[in-house]
């Protein structure tokens, strides 16, 4: 399974205390979800930037405790983790029916894109069978429709699921791939200084488009790399110091997710 765990994707903290609301029994199964709204499908580079949104959307619009869903399946069938395995989901209609089954969005729209892609399918499909070893939950597996009055997850994802989700014809199941590692922060490596290490932040800093490909490489952190730093935490709110609306030093988790977005989400 090619999992994407809260801290690669850059979710913000749940709230406490609702936030961490356990499961207070065994789950039935799974249930699938789509967007409900129109979806047009995108490079994989950008998938984790809408699950941000997904999340905000959640916890600022509708005042949800987290992102709503247990899992969260982009179109190339990364699966990217919400709640969880262990925290109940907000997503199936109320208390009872999230506390019954986890919730699984594939992110499918009701119109644009509106059929899973075959990548997509296996990921799903690896997110059942996660929930269903791990988690335990039972082997029942339907769509969000089932118990709540609502079109969810679309024609396409129910009839799948109530096939029993099987895995697409002629393509081989994703196979299990090692969770990216970024490298240590390095040691010293601040606005100013001098290290051969400031290269690297540089690299990554181009790899996503804050800094210009023109920009030559130097062990100096100097006004050019501060500057594509403030503007990566402007995009990345999450890294940025508390107070400040012009960040221009990287810190460790700023670090971290930099690399894991710029190497390991494709």
């Amino acid at each position: 399974m090619k999992l994407v765990s809260r801290a690669q994707w850059g979710a913000r903290a749940y709230r406490t205390p609702n936030g961490a609301t356990p499961y207070s029994r065994a789950r039935r199964g799974v249930k699938l979800h789509y967007l409900g709204t129109a979806y047009s499908n995108r490079d994989h580079g950008q998938c984790d930037d809408y699950v941000r949104q997904i999340q905000s959307q959640h916890m600022d619009g509708n005042g949800w405790s987290d992102i709503g869903y247990s899992f969260v399946v982009c179109t190339h069938g990364y699966v990217y983790e919400g709640r969880g395995l262990r925290r109940r989901n907000s997503a199936n209609g109320n208390t009872t029916l999230n506390d019954q089954d986890y919730a699984v969005l594939l992110m499918v729209g009701s119109s644009g894109l509106t059929k899973p892609t075959d990548a997509q399918l296996h990921g799903a499909r690896d997110a059942i069978d996660h929930c269903r070893t791990q988690g335990p939950a039972g082997t029942w597996l339907g769509g969000h429709r089932d118990g709540h009055a609502t079109a969810c997850p679309g024609e396409y994802v129910y009839v799948w699921a109530k096939a029993g989700a099987p895995r697409p014809a002629g393509a081989e199941p994703t196979k299990p791939v090692t969770a990216y590692k970024p490298p240590a922060f390095p040691t010293g490596l601040r606005p100013n200084s001098a290290k051969p290490s400031a290269r690297g932040l540089q690299k990554v800093m181009k790899a996503l488009g804050f800094l210009a490909a023109s920009v030559p490489y130097a062990d100096n952190y100097g006004p050019q790399t501060q500057e594509a730093v403030a503007r990566f935490h402007n995009k990345h709110t999450a890294y940025r110091a508390p107070g400040l609306k012009h960040d221009t030093a990287i810190g460790p988790k700023g670090w971290a997710f930099a690399h894991t977005k710029a190497y390991g989400g494709k």
